[in-house]
Protein backbone atom coordinates (compact mmCIF):
# COMPACT_ATOMS: atom_id res chain seq x y z
CA UNK A 1 0.00 0.00 0.00
CA UNK A 2 2.95 2.51 1.25
CA UNK A 3 4.35 1.84 -2.60
CA UNK A 4 1.16 2.86 -4.31
CA UNK A 5 0.71 5.80 -2.02
CA UNK A 6 4.57 6.99 -3.45
CA UNK A 7 3.62 6.09 -6.63
CA UNK A 8 0.24 8.17 -6.96
CA UNK A 9 2.21 10.96 -5.07
CA UNK A 10 4.72 11.09 -7.71
CA UNK A 11 2.46 11.14 -10.92
CA UNK A 12 0.21 13.81 -8.86
CA UNK A 13 3.55 15.76 -8.56
CA UNK A 14 4.00 15.30 -12.59
CA UNK A 15 0.72 16.66 -13.86
CA UNK A 16 0.73 19.43 -11.19
CA UNK A 17 4.35 20.43 -12.94
CA UNK A 18 3.72 19.48 -16.49
CA UNK A 19 0.45 22.16 -16.42
CA UNK A 20 1.45 25.13 -16.10
CA UNK A 21 4.38 24.04 -18.48
CA UNK A 22 2.22 23.73 -20.84
CA UNK A 23 0.58 27.19 -20.38
CA UNK A 24 4.24 29.11 -21.74
CA UNK A 25 3.83 26.65 -24.80
CA UNK A 26 0.22 27.79 -25.55
CA UNK A 27 0.92 31.18 -25.19
CA UNK A 28 4.17 30.90 -27.63
CA UNK A 29 2.39 29.19 -30.51
CA UNK A 30 -0.27 32.00 -30.19
CA UNK A 31 2.18 34.35 -30.67
CA UNK A 32 3.93 32.88 -33.39
CA UNK A 33 0.74 32.56 -35.20
CA UNK A 34 -0.80 35.49 -34.35
CA UNK A 35 -1.51 36.66 -37.61
CA UNK A 36 -3.15 33.70 -38.84
CA UNK A 37 -5.84 33.57 -35.89
CA UNK A 38 -6.42 36.93 -36.06
CA UNK A 39 -7.15 36.48 -39.96
CA UNK A 40 -9.18 33.49 -39.20
CA UNK A 41 -11.32 35.22 -35.90
CA UNK A 42 -11.71 38.44 -38.36
CA UNK A 43 -13.10 36.55 -41.19
CA UNK A 44 -15.63 34.98 -39.41
CA UNK A 45 -16.42 37.70 -37.00
CA UNK A 46 -17.54 39.32 -40.24
CA UNK A 47 -18.92 35.98 -41.96
CA UNK A 48 -21.32 36.04 -39.43
CA UNK A 49 -22.27 39.72 -39.10
CA UNK A 50 -22.21 40.11 -43.14
CA UNK A 51 -23.61 37.56 -45.72
CA UNK A 52 -21.87 39.53 -48.78
CA UNK A 53 -18.36 39.37 -47.10
CA UNK A 54 -17.53 35.21 -47.86
CA UNK A 55 -18.83 35.64 -51.12
CA UNK A 56 -16.49 34.96 -54.22
CA UNK A 57 -16.58 38.26 -55.61
CA UNK A 58 -15.48 39.71 -52.46
CA UNK A 59 -13.02 37.64 -51.43
CA UNK A 60 -11.08 38.63 -54.87
CA UNK A 61 -11.74 41.77 -53.96
CA UNK A 62 -9.68 41.56 -50.57
CA UNK A 63 -7.01 39.72 -51.88
CA UNK A 64 -6.06 42.12 -54.89
CA UNK A 65 -6.56 44.99 -52.26
CA UNK A 66 -3.97 43.50 -50.25
CA UNK A 67 -1.80 42.62 -53.31
CA UNK A 68 -0.30 46.56 -53.08
CA UNK A 69 -0.06 46.43 -49.28
CA UNK A 70 1.71 42.51 -49.68
CA UNK A 71 4.03 43.65 -52.28
CA UNK A 72 5.34 46.63 -49.86
CA UNK A 73 5.66 44.35 -46.99
CA UNK A 74 7.46 41.92 -48.23
CA UNK A 75 10.34 44.32 -49.24
CA UNK A 76 9.68 46.11 -45.95
CA UNK A 77 10.21 42.28 -43.92
CA UNK A 78 13.79 42.11 -45.68
CA UNK A 79 14.33 45.90 -44.60
CA UNK A 80 13.15 45.61 -41.10
CA UNK A 81 14.88 42.14 -40.42
CA UNK A 82 18.53 43.67 -40.93
CA UNK A 83 17.62 46.08 -38.65
CA UNK A 84 16.50 48.74 -40.38
CA UNK A 85 13.37 51.06 -42.03
CA UNK A 86 12.43 52.16 -45.08
CA UNK A 87 9.76 55.18 -45.15
CA UNK A 88 10.23 55.74 -48.81
CA UNK A 89 8.54 52.87 -50.43
CA UNK A 90 5.16 55.10 -50.67
CA UNK A 91 7.17 57.56 -52.39
CA UNK A 92 8.70 55.00 -54.27
CA UNK A 93 5.69 53.72 -55.70
CA UNK A 94 4.05 57.09 -56.64
CA UNK A 95 7.57 57.67 -58.34
CA UNK A 96 7.66 54.78 -60.70
CA UNK A 97 4.01 55.07 -61.45
CA UNK A 98 4.59 58.56 -62.95
CA UNK A 99 7.83 57.07 -64.82
CA UNK A 100 5.35 54.47 -66.78
CA UNK A 101 2.79 57.11 -67.07
CA UNK A 102 5.25 59.56 -68.42
CA UNK A 103 6.99 56.93 -71.05
CA UNK A 104 3.71 55.79 -72.11
CA UNK A 105 1.43 58.78 -72.65
CA UNK A 106 4.14 61.68 -74.02
CA UNK A 107 7.08 58.82 -74.94
CA UNK A 108 10.39 59.67 -73.84
CA UNK A 109 12.34 62.93 -76.20
CA UNK A 110 15.84 62.86 -77.34
CA UNK A 111 16.14 66.63 -78.38
CA UNK A 112 19.52 65.83 -80.29
CA UNK A 113 17.98 63.38 -83.11
CA UNK A 114 14.39 65.51 -83.24
CA UNK A 115 12.17 62.55 -82.18
CA UNK A 116 10.20 61.00 -79.32
CA UNK A 117 10.47 57.03 -78.27
CA UNK A 118 7.33 55.38 -77.46
CA UNK A 119 8.68 52.02 -75.51
CA UNK A 120 6.82 49.31 -75.24
CA UNK A 121 4.71 48.63 -72.24
CA UNK A 122 7.06 46.36 -70.79
CA UNK A 123 10.23 48.07 -71.27
CA UNK A 124 8.39 50.69 -69.74
CA UNK A 125 7.73 48.64 -66.89
CA UNK A 126 11.27 47.48 -66.67
CA UNK A 127 12.84 50.91 -66.96
CA UNK A 128 10.49 51.92 -63.88
CA UNK A 129 11.64 48.62 -62.05
CA UNK A 130 15.24 49.94 -62.54
CA UNK A 131 14.50 53.36 -61.27
CA UNK A 132 12.96 51.66 -58.00
CA UNK A 133 15.98 49.88 -57.85
CA UNK A 134 18.02 52.73 -58.49
CA UNK A 135 16.30 55.02 -55.35
CA UNK A 136 17.13 52.08 -53.10
CA UNK A 137 20.67 51.58 -54.17
CA UNK A 138 21.22 55.27 -53.25
CA UNK A 139 19.24 54.71 -49.78
CA UNK A 140 21.75 51.66 -49.19
CA UNK A 141 24.24 53.96 -49.82
CA UNK A 142 22.96 56.97 -48.04
CA UNK A 143 22.98 54.62 -45.05
CA UNK A 144 25.76 52.25 -45.18
CA UNK A 145 28.36 54.76 -46.69
CA UNK A 146 27.18 58.06 -45.21
CA UNK A 147 26.25 56.11 -41.83
CA UNK A 148 22.92 57.97 -42.05
CA UNK A 149 19.87 56.85 -39.64
CA UNK A 150 17.91 54.82 -41.56
CA UNK A 151 15.00 56.56 -40.42
CA UNK A 152 16.58 59.97 -41.37
CA UNK A 153 17.61 58.62 -44.76
CA UNK A 154 14.41 57.15 -46.17
CA UNK A 155 11.90 59.92 -44.59
CA UNK A 156 14.55 61.86 -46.75
CA UNK A 157 13.91 60.28 -50.06
CA UNK A 158 10.50 60.03 -48.86
CA UNK A 159 10.02 63.57 -49.25
CA UNK A 160 12.97 63.59 -52.69
CA UNK A 161 10.94 60.99 -54.37
CA UNK A 162 7.24 62.84 -54.23
CA UNK A 163 8.91 65.83 -54.96
CA UNK A 164 10.47 64.30 -57.79
CA UNK A 165 6.72 62.85 -58.96
CA UNK A 166 5.00 66.20 -58.54
CA UNK A 167 7.56 67.45 -60.85
CA UNK A 168 7.42 65.01 -63.68
CA UNK A 169 4.10 66.38 -64.97
CA UNK A 170 3.67 69.66 -62.66
CA UNK A 171 1.57 68.09 -60.10
CA UNK A 172 -0.87 66.53 -62.59
CA UNK A 173 -1.85 63.27 -63.94
CA UNK A 174 -1.30 60.71 -66.75
CA UNK A 175 -4.28 59.67 -67.29
CA UNK A 176 -5.45 56.59 -70.13
CA UNK A 177 -2.09 54.37 -70.19
CA UNK A 178 -3.80 52.17 -72.65
CA UNK A 179 -1.13 53.46 -75.25
CA UNK A 180 -1.88 53.27 -78.73
CA UNK A 181 -1.83 50.78 -81.19
CA UNK A 182 -0.12 52.35 -83.62
CA UNK A 183 2.94 53.66 -81.43
CA UNK A 184 3.05 49.47 -80.08
CA UNK A 185 2.85 50.29 -76.41
CA UNK A 186 -0.22 49.09 -75.79
CA UNK A 187 -1.23 46.53 -73.08
CA UNK A 188 0.00 48.24 -69.45
CA UNK A 189 -3.77 48.20 -67.77
CA UNK A 190 -3.12 44.20 -67.79
CA UNK A 191 -1.12 44.10 -65.17
CA UNK A 192 -4.00 45.78 -62.96
CA UNK A 193 -6.83 44.13 -64.23
CA UNK A 194 -6.39 41.41 -66.67
CA UNK A 195 -6.97 37.97 -65.65
CA UNK A 196 -4.70 34.62 -65.30
CA UNK A 197 -6.77 31.34 -65.53
CA UNK A 198 -9.48 33.33 -64.08
CA UNK A 199 -7.40 34.99 -61.18
CA UNK A 200 -6.76 38.62 -61.30
CA UNK A 201 -2.67 39.18 -62.49
CA UNK A 202 -2.48 41.44 -59.26
CA UNK A 203 -2.62 38.05 -56.83
CA UNK A 204 -0.50 36.24 -59.19
CA UNK A 205 2.29 39.08 -58.52
CA UNK A 206 2.02 38.45 -54.93
CA UNK A 207 1.84 34.85 -54.92
CA UNK A 208 5.09 34.84 -57.31
CA UNK A 209 7.00 38.09 -55.19
CA UNK A 210 6.23 35.67 -51.70
CA UNK A 211 7.17 32.57 -53.30
CA UNK A 212 10.81 34.15 -54.56
CA UNK A 213 11.22 36.17 -51.33
CA UNK A 214 10.59 33.27 -49.65
CA UNK A 215 13.07 31.15 -51.25
CA UNK A 216 16.01 34.05 -50.73
CA UNK A 217 14.64 34.29 -47.27
CA UNK A 218 14.93 30.72 -46.46
CA UNK A 219 17.13 28.95 -48.93
CA UNK A 220 20.39 31.66 -49.65
CA UNK A 221 23.34 32.75 -48.12
CA UNK A 222 22.18 36.44 -48.57
CA UNK A 223 19.22 35.43 -46.48
CA UNK A 224 20.61 33.71 -43.94
CA UNK A 225 22.96 36.94 -43.50
CA UNK A 226 20.10 39.17 -43.70
CA UNK A 227 18.83 37.71 -40.16
CA UNK A 228 22.04 37.33 -38.81
CA UNK A 229 22.75 41.07 -38.93
CA UNK A 230 19.40 41.63 -37.46
CA UNK A 231 20.05 39.80 -34.68
CA UNK A 232 23.43 40.56 -34.12
CA UNK A 233 25.39 42.61 -36.40
CA UNK A 234 28.88 42.74 -34.64
CA UNK A 235 28.51 38.97 -34.04
CA UNK A 236 27.89 38.57 -38.27
CA UNK A 237 30.78 40.85 -38.76
CA UNK A 238 32.88 38.78 -36.87
CA UNK A 239 31.79 35.30 -37.99
CA UNK A 240 32.70 36.70 -41.94
CA UNK A 241 29.51 38.23 -43.29
CA UNK A 242 29.76 41.80 -45.35
CA UNK A 243 27.63 43.69 -43.56
CA UNK A 244 27.13 47.07 -45.36
CA UNK A 245 26.85 45.03 -48.58
CA UNK A 246 23.86 43.00 -47.47
CA UNK A 247 22.32 46.02 -45.68
CA UNK A 248 22.42 47.64 -48.83
CA UNK A 249 20.96 44.90 -50.89
CA UNK A 250 17.55 44.77 -48.75
CA UNK A 251 17.07 48.37 -49.56
CA UNK A 252 17.36 47.43 -53.41
CA UNK A 253 14.85 44.71 -52.97
CA UNK A 254 12.28 47.25 -51.20
CA UNK A 255 12.85 49.40 -53.72
CA UNK A 256 11.99 47.30 -56.52
CA UNK A 257 9.06 45.87 -54.74
CA UNK A 258 8.18 49.14 -54.04
CA UNK A 259 8.30 50.19 -57.86
CA UNK A 260 6.31 46.69 -58.70
CA UNK A 261 3.69 47.99 -56.53
CA UNK A 262 3.14 51.72 -58.36
CA UNK A 263 3.10 50.47 -61.00
CA UNK A 264 0.21 47.47 -60.53
CA UNK A 265 -1.48 50.77 -58.49
CA UNK A 266 -1.34 52.52 -62.52
CA UNK A 267 -2.62 49.99 -63.88
CA UNK A 268 -5.56 49.53 -62.05
CA UNK A 269 -6.18 52.84 -61.97
CA UNK A 270 -5.21 53.49 -66.09
CA UNK A 271 -3.91 56.65 -64.83
CA UNK A 272 -0.64 57.79 -62.88
CA UNK A 273 -0.74 59.96 -59.84
CA UNK A 274 1.85 62.07 -58.19
CA UNK A 275 0.09 61.47 -54.91
CA UNK A 276 -0.25 57.44 -55.46
CA UNK A 277 1.05 55.36 -53.00
CA UNK A 278 0.77 58.24 -50.02
CA UNK A 279 0.64 56.62 -46.36
CA UNK A 280 1.56 52.78 -47.88
CA UNK A 281 4.86 52.91 -46.68
CA UNK A 282 2.80 52.89 -42.97
CA UNK A 283 0.66 50.00 -43.99
CA UNK A 284 3.65 47.64 -45.28
CA UNK A 285 5.14 48.11 -41.74
CA UNK A 286 2.00 47.68 -40.07
CA UNK A 287 1.73 44.39 -42.00
CA UNK A 288 5.30 43.26 -41.55
CA UNK A 289 4.49 43.87 -37.30
CA UNK A 290 1.27 41.78 -37.56
CA UNK A 291 2.81 38.82 -39.44
CA UNK A 292 5.15 38.33 -36.77
CA UNK A 293 8.04 40.78 -37.95
CA UNK A 294 10.11 42.21 -35.16
CA UNK A 295 11.16 46.09 -35.19
CA UNK A 296 13.93 44.68 -33.56
CA UNK A 297 14.94 42.98 -36.32
CA UNK A 298 16.21 39.34 -36.93
CA UNK A 299 12.99 38.27 -36.74
CA UNK A 300 10.10 37.96 -39.34
CA UNK A 301 8.81 35.70 -41.97
CA UNK A 302 7.59 36.91 -45.42
CA UNK A 303 4.51 34.15 -45.06
CA UNK A 304 3.61 36.09 -42.09
CA UNK A 305 3.53 39.76 -43.45
CA UNK A 306 1.80 38.59 -46.43
CA UNK A 307 -0.76 37.59 -43.54
CA UNK A 308 -0.59 40.57 -42.18
CA UNK A 309 -1.57 42.37 -45.01
CA UNK A 310 -4.40 40.17 -45.25
CA UNK A 311 -5.95 41.01 -42.15
CA UNK A 312 -5.60 44.79 -42.95
CA UNK A 313 -7.22 43.80 -46.21
CA UNK A 314 -10.07 41.87 -44.81
CA UNK A 315 -10.75 44.04 -41.67
CA UNK A 316 -11.06 47.29 -43.55
CA UNK A 317 -13.08 45.31 -46.16
CA UNK A 318 -15.69 43.89 -43.91
CA UNK A 319 -15.79 47.27 -42.08
CA UNK A 320 -17.08 49.02 -44.99
CA UNK A 321 -19.65 45.99 -46.27
CA UNK A 322 -20.83 47.09 -42.52
CA UNK A 323 -21.33 50.65 -43.15
CA UNK A 324 -18.69 51.66 -41.00
CA UNK A 325 -17.69 55.42 -41.54
CA UNK A 326 -14.14 56.26 -42.58
CA UNK A 327 -13.13 57.96 -39.33
CA UNK A 328 -13.63 54.62 -37.21
CA UNK A 329 -12.48 52.68 -39.61
CA UNK A 330 -8.52 54.70 -38.92
CA UNK A 331 -9.00 54.42 -35.07
CA UNK A 332 -9.97 50.43 -35.16
CA UNK A 333 -7.29 49.88 -37.31
CA UNK A 334 -4.62 51.75 -35.85
CA UNK A 335 -5.25 49.97 -32.48
CA UNK A 336 -4.94 47.02 -34.18
CA UNK A 337 -1.55 48.15 -35.30
CA UNK A 338 -0.39 49.48 -31.72
CA UNK A 339 -1.64 46.43 -30.20
CA UNK A 340 0.87 44.20 -32.72
CA UNK A 341 3.32 46.75 -31.76
CA UNK A 342 2.91 46.19 -28.14
CA UNK A 343 2.57 42.09 -28.35
CA UNK A 344 5.80 42.36 -30.44
CA UNK A 345 7.67 44.32 -27.02
CA UNK A 346 6.32 41.70 -25.35
CA UNK A 347 8.06 38.69 -27.15
CA UNK A 348 11.21 40.87 -26.95
CA UNK A 349 11.62 42.22 -23.49
CA UNK A 350 9.55 39.22 -21.90
CA UNK A 351 7.26 39.66 -19.29
CA UNK A 352 6.15 38.46 -15.97
CA UNK A 353 3.76 35.79 -17.21
CA UNK A 354 0.68 34.36 -14.86
CA UNK A 355 2.20 31.27 -13.94
CA UNK A 356 5.24 32.88 -12.55
CA UNK A 357 8.16 32.25 -14.87
CA UNK A 358 9.67 34.96 -16.71
CA UNK A 359 10.07 34.65 -20.31
CA UNK A 360 13.63 35.73 -21.89
CA UNK A 361 13.71 38.13 -25.31
CA UNK A 362 11.10 35.88 -27.43
CA UNK A 363 8.39 33.29 -25.69
CA UNK A 364 9.24 30.34 -27.25
CA UNK A 365 8.18 26.76 -26.08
Amino acid sequence: MSGQSEQVERMSETVETSAPASAPALAALLLRFRAFVALIVIMALFAFLSPAFLTWSNIITVLVQSSINGLLAIGMTFVIVSGGIDLSVGSIAGLCGMIVGALIDVGLPVPFLGVVIYPHAWAAVAIALAAGALIGAINGFVITRMKVAPFIATLGMLYIARGIALLSNNGSTFPFLDGHKALGNQGFPWLGNGLLLHIPVPIWLLVIASVVATGIAERTKFGRHVYAIGGNERAAALSGVRVLAVRARVYVISGVLAALAGIVIAAQLDSAGAAAGTGYELNAIAAAVLGGTSLMGGKGTIGGSVIGALVIAVLVDGLILLGVSDFWQMIITGFVIVLAVAIDQVQFRGVRMPWGRRRGKEVTP
